[in-house]
């Protein structure tokens, strides 16, 4: 089930070994990341374990409509995986699920952050004297 905090992963996506992938009905190679740390405590490991976790300011936000919540639900994540691909991320965290319906329509409102996890603190395609800047900064 997509519920807030849930974090969505590419299914072949480089990650650190205390990362597990859980299969679901996710659509375009996605799986679940599962994990046991708080959001906080995960980006330190990370962070730790020589990872990086970026985050992509400005959130990813899409409805679908239907009657029927699964086929709902798998339209706004097809929508908003083309939109992590787009940024050249590998997973996202989903911020916010809502389902509403308007004149008897039901519809879902999903929110999310493109979210980036490598190895190396550089974005991909930034230069290594782009990065030395940001990391002086």
């Amino acid at each position: 089930m997509i519920a807030p905090g849930t974090i969505l992963m590419e299914r072949d996506a480089l990650r650190p070994e205390f990362f597990d992938l859980a299969d679901g009905p996710y659509p375009n190679a996605f799986m679940s990341l599962t994990h046991r740390l708080p959001p906080h405590d995960l980006e330190k490991e990370l962070f730790r374990t020589g990872w990086s976790f970026l985050y992509m300011a400005g959130a990813i936000k899409t409805m679908a409509f239907g009657y029927d919540r699964a086929k709902m639900l798998n339209a706004a994540l097809k929508r908003i995986i083309q939109q992590v691909r787009e940024q050249r991320c590998n997973c996202f965290e989903v911020d916010r699920v809502e389902t509403h319906s308007f004149l008897g329509l039901p519809y879902v409102n999903v929110s999310a952050h493109a979210r980036r996890i490598q190895r190396r603190p550089v974005f991909p395609g930034q230069t290594d004297e782009k990065a030395a800047d940001v990391r002086t900064a």
